[in-house]
């Protein structure tokens, strides 16, 4: 592959990676609203429910669209694995984020494109060579041992 049609592939990549992206910020900012607002729940529960409808919509589409690879057959349980634990670590810094922004009288509603920002390509990372490589190595097969 020429270095032009890989620098395209992975330009298309990012712009498909962008419009999951904003799939899952939306998704997850009118469930936002509609549980802050809406139903004023507190803002670690309204921030857990908006990012678990966000995350389905993003793991979706990143494993199936952006990341899409015939190769990950069979690895489909590792993947989802990896996808939770960068999920988790990614709540966890939202919230602070959130929680931080909120403290300096900054509103959550803000602090969601300002964290999306610092996600944007966080995630992209994470996703192209961790959750979602190219290639993932072989499973090591167990090898029986030899009775005597």
């Amino acid at each position: 592959m020429t270095v032009n049609k890989k620098l395209r592939k992975r330009l298309y990549q990012f712009a498909e990676y962008m419009i999951a992206g904003g799939a899952y910020f939306w998704t997850g900012y009118a469930v936002f609203f509609v549980l802050d607002k809406g139903l004023h729940w507190n803002l670690f529960a309204v921030t857990m429910v908006s990012n678990l409808f966000g995350w389905t919509v993003n793991f979706v589409l990143q494993r199936y669209w952006v990341f899409k690879n015939p190769k990950m057959r069979g690895h489909m349980g590792e993947a989802t694995g990896r996808y939770m634990v960068i999920t988790i670590i990614d709540f966890g810094l939202n919230y602070l984020i959130l929680y931080g922004l909120k403290k300096v009288g900054i509103t959550p509603y803000i602090g969601q494109f300002i964290s999306s920002g610092f996600f944007t390509g966080w995630n992209y990372l994470w996703y192209r060579f961790w959750v979602f490589p190219e290639r993932y190595q072989p499973k090591h097969k167990k090898v029986k041992k030899a009775h005597r």
